[in-house]
């Protein structure tokens, strides 16, 4: 079967408040390069990415055509659209720049140990499904509070994921679930999973991811991050997509 058109679109215009610098934590060095690269490189090398639409903060559009696009020849990135106030927004804005067909990975460029492993089992699950998010079980209980911090409930922990990101949809399905929230009154929503969740009625499939493709987000992450990018699998994943 022919492969369908892939648009990766990746989320560079957070804050970072958690992190607590003045540099944007998709800025951060890590390694030796800049957070935001390993997920760019991932899908610049990948055989199901064909394009990749970048997402920025007000007033970065030069400034990552150089640093990112140009200095390390990212060909993928077509676009370049700036974000908007919440994560939602920056998603309808690059949303409007992908092709009507195909499948789009919506990937925050905050998490740089994605694969070519994960593209490929997410890319074969969306063809059957339309909707597919990765994450992994949770190996902790989880506990819901009340509004005065006791226990409310605890879930099976069986049924609990923690949700990552790549999260893939069939473009015309997301593109419709996202033109509905921008016209919802209530815009109470967290990912994108969510969104097609709440605006179709939709179901996602989960679809496993790692325990390494971890969300860069406060200082002790950028500790984790840098274990891992010295990890043997890691560096074999660099070498292979290089």
């Amino acid at each position: 079967m022919e492969k369908s058109y892939c648009t990766a679109i990746v989320l560079a215009a957070g804050k970072g408040k958690r992190m607590k610098t003045e540099v944007r934590k998709q800025y951060l060095m890590l390694a030796g390069k800049p957070i935001l690269y390993y997920s760019l490189n991932v899908f610049q090398r990948s055989d199901i990415i064909d394009e990749i639409v970048l997402v920025v903060g007000d007033g970065e559009i030069d400034y990552c055509r150089e640093q990112f696009v140009e200095k390390y020849g990212f060909t993928k990135v077509s676009k370049i659209v700036t974000g908007g106030a919440e994560r939602y927004h920056s998603v309808w804005n690059a949303l409007k720049e992908t092709r009507e067909k195909g499948y789009v990975f919506i990937h925050d460029g905050a998490r740089p140990f994605v694969d070519e492993t994960i593209l490929k089992r997410t890319y074969a699950e969306v063809i059957n499904c339309r909707a597919c998010v990765v994450g992994m079980p949770v190996k902790d209980t989880i506990k819901l509070a009340d509004e005065n911090g006791f226990v409310a409930d605890t879930p099976p922990r069986s049924r609990l994921w923690m949700v990552q990101t790549p999260q893939v949809f069939e473009t015309a399905l997301v593109r419709e679930a996202y033109a509905k929230l921008m016209q919802a009154e209530d815009r109470t929503v967290t990912d994108d999973a969510m969104v097609v969740e709440s605006m179709l009625g939709f179901p996602v499939k989960l679809v496993e991811g790692s325990y390494e493709n971890v969300k860069i987000t406060t200082p002790e992450d950028l500790k984790i991050g840098e274990v891992l990018c010295r990890s043997e699998r890691w560096e074999d994943e660099q070498e292979h997509v290089k």
